[in-house]
């Protein structure tokens, strides 16, 4: 068996190429970064370290990579028969990878089973956004194309951070990990995967991971960054922002019972589990890696204005989300280009003009006044 990975970083390299090549896929990796494949492609094996409760040393061999940039015809022959393709590469990224994987589609004999694609990514239905970039790109092809591969939404969890610099291709992970698959585009034949769950509906998953683990850790990052914390584990352990990112995944686990039907002594039990992940002091993160990309982090569908609008419409008011998103108006830091775009704009635009542009909301919304007066006092300072 096969799978294309695109985005052989350290979550592709740590999390999904781990499990796939656990599963007993070739992994074929897949990056622009040319100092990265030269060191995959010399390299026999890499280790995951594990670090935390129940953690091990991994080691991952039977790998190859390719770099995307320079020998796209080795890689659409690689995603011509490829049984899994999957992707860790970010959600504004998978347009670029797109136009390849129509190639290798298009190129596949109708005699393969339709390959498995599932993007991998912090967002929900990033495979529904991959797959119409991909339509996009096979054009009147389509049709045929469509018929070649099954396309499945994900959620995916693992905290991967910034690695030693010492560390090579090696990644130290924490050991706790989970991917949920939705099952129902499959028709009962999912691809081998022991390391994944697959699920008849994948929103609950996806909305509990993102609004728990994305939403709480981007908390943590943004108010540890004003208490003056480094690490993520210093911002958690710090009780004054504790307790800030408890309230807010209480609103957000709130939310979650109510939606999705979850039982409320499941969600608080994986709340709490959450909150002590962030605490793993073996996990050298830091809250100006975590909080980077702000502007995206603000997003309409992203962790903060998702839940705080969802609650809002419901009638209730996420105070904790909104100081939240306060926090994350203040995350200004040099080497984070959408911090410097965010200042830039908070000084530019006037507070409204601020809300619609970068949170998507439309006046009328009932958070909408809500986010100008966080946006309004945070310029005023």
């Amino acid at each position: 068996m096969k799978a294309v990975h695109f985005g052989a970083g350290n979550i592709g390299r740590g999390f999904i190429g781990l499990l796939l090549h656990d599963a007993g896929y070739d992994v074929v990796f897949s990056d622009v970064n040319p100092e990265l494949i030269d060191a995959l492609q010399r390299a026999d094996s890499y280790t995951v370290h594990e670090v935390g409760d129940g953690g091990n040393d991994l080691v991952v061999t039977g790998f190859s990579a390719v770099n995307s940039a320079e020998d796209e015809e080795r890689l659409v022959a690689e995603l011509a028969t490829a049984d899994v393709i999957t992707t860790a590469v970010g959600p504004n990224v998978l347009r670029f990878i797109a136009p390849a994987i129509a190639k290798g589609l298009a190129a596949r004999s109708d005699d393969l089973a339709p390959a498995a694609v599932m993007a991998c990514e912090n967002a929900i239905g990033a495979t529904d956004t991959l797959r119409a970039h991909v339509e996009e790109n096979a054009g009147a092809d389509w049709r045929a194309i469509a018929q070649r591969a099954v396309f499945a939404n994900t959620a995916v969890d693992r905290i991967v951070p910034t690695q030693a610099a010492d560390a090579g291709i090696d990644v130290t992970v924490e050991a706790f990990h989970e991917w949920v698959v939705e099952r129902t585009p499959f028709d009962d034949a999912e691809p081998t995967l022991p390391g994944a769950h697959f699920v008849d509906d994948l929103a609950p998953y996806i909305e509990r991971k993102l609004f728990t683990v994305n939403t709480g850790h981007a908390t943590t990052a943004y108010f540890g960054f004003l208490a003056g914390h480094e690490k993520i584990a210093d911002a958690a352990a710090d009780p004054r922002v504790h307790d800030k990112v408890r309230r807010v995944l209480e609103e957000t686990s709130e939310y979650l019972v109510a939606v999705h039907g979850l039982k409320t002594d499941e969600q608080t039990a994986y709340r709490e589990k959450i909150l002590s992940r962030f605490t793993n002091e073996y996990l050298p993160d830091t809250v100006q890696r975590v909080g980077r990309e702000p502007l995206r982090k603000l997003s309409r569908n992203e962790r903060f204005i998702g839940p705080a609008a969802a609650i809002a419409e419901r009638g209730d008011s996420p105070d904790a989300l909104i100081d939240a998103i306060g926090a994350a108006l203040q995350f200004h830091v040099a080497d984070d280009a959408q911090s410097q775009e965010m200042a830039e704009l908070l000084e530019t635009l006037d507070a409204a003009e601020f809300t619609a542009q970068v949170t998507g909301l439309e006046p009328g919304h009932p958070l909408f006044d809500r986010i100008c007066a966080e946006v309004a006092a945070v310029t005023r300072e």
